[in-house]
């Protein structure tokens, strides 16, 4: 078989993970009919259905989801033989592209854009903001150089590095400021606000305070930290947020902050990269950059 095309194999990938067609059809630049030809020539070239087709969207085929393992490996590879090009033409990256999750980006992102910035002259930065088993998966499928994420995330295939660790705070409504702080076991008999499931540190909060699960009146959920805050300063129940987050967060918000006792609840923000990718070395020195940026900006909280 021949006649395959690596251009099939993208618009293929591209349909698998966004399951219609105008969806992939538009990340892929193209219009709905040039894909589906394309689709529709690929699997002629097979002799097999990729895709069960409905009204509305498409599924993998079992044939379908056993090629489209393959199919990913091949794209990897071909994207790490740019990498491997993008690595020789030059000792630092001309391109970076970082993902990064929502209760970092905002508080890290500029620290770290402008010094990359200093760092390396002309360098084009491109951020993604989002959680962090997305960030995993644009990673391994090559959409991503590296991703700063809540350690340890535990996958063989990428390469884990950490930059600091970062103390919890609980926040509080103005009136309670001076109060005792409360153990963490009596947090679970207070209305606790937490972000939505899918945020790793929602469930970094939720391990603290030892709740595996919780009635709906017990936890509120909100979208960021910025509405937890908020949703605070009515008086509406307490949260935990990340230290780095409070002079942002609190600046404009009637809530006050408490430190907790030893032990503090915690996490490791860490940088995360394929095992396979040859630009590791480069990797190595922005990371070195980023952990530099986040010393000196919690240096100053």
């Amino acid at each position: 078989m021949t006649n395959l095309t690596l251009k099939q194999l993208r618009y293929f990938e591209a349909l698998a993970r966004h399951g219609r067609f105008r969806l992939a059809a538009d990340a892929c630049a193209i219009s709905q009919p040039a894909l589906s030809m394309q689709i529709k020539e690929l699997e002629e070239e097979l002799g097999n259905p990729l895709f069960e087709r409905n009204a509305r969207d498409v599924t993998l085929t079992a044939f379908g989801i056993t090629f489209a393992h393959r199919a990913r490996d091949i794209l990897q590879a071909v994207d790490e033989l740019g990498e491997l090009a993008r690595a020789a033409r030059t000792p630092f990256l001309a391109r970076l592209r970082i993902g990064i999750i929502p209760t970092v980006a905002p508080y890290l992102l500029p620290v770290i854009i402008n010094d990359l910035n200093r760092a390396y002259d002309g360098i084009q930065i491109d951020v993604r903001e989002t959680q962090t088993a997305k960030l995993i998966q644009e990673l391994t499928q090559g959409d991503l150089d590296i991703a700063i994420v809540a350690l340890p995330v535990s996958e063989p295939s990428l390469t884990e590095m950490k930059l600091f660790d970062e103390d919890f705070v609980l926040v509080r409504p103005r009136e309670d400021e001076g109060k005792p702080v409360p153990e963490r076991d009596a947090l679970r008999e207070m209305r606790l606000l937490l972000l939505e499931e899918g945020h790793c540190f929602r469930d970094q909060a939720l391990s603290f305070c030892r709740i595996g699960s919780a009635k709906p009146r017990e936890i509120m959920e909100g979208s960021s930290l910025s509405t937890l805050v908020q949703m605070v300063g009515a008086g509406i129940g307490v949260t935990l947020i990340p230290e780095m987050a409070v002079p942002v967060e609190t600046r404009s918000a009637q809530v006050s902050i408490a430190r907790f006792a030893s032990p503090r609840p915690s996490r490791t923000i860490g940088m995360i990269w394929r095992n396979s990718t040859p630009l590791a070395k480069q990797l190595r020195e922005i990371a070195a950059v980023v952990r530099r940026s986040a010393d000196g900006m919690r240096d100053a909280l």
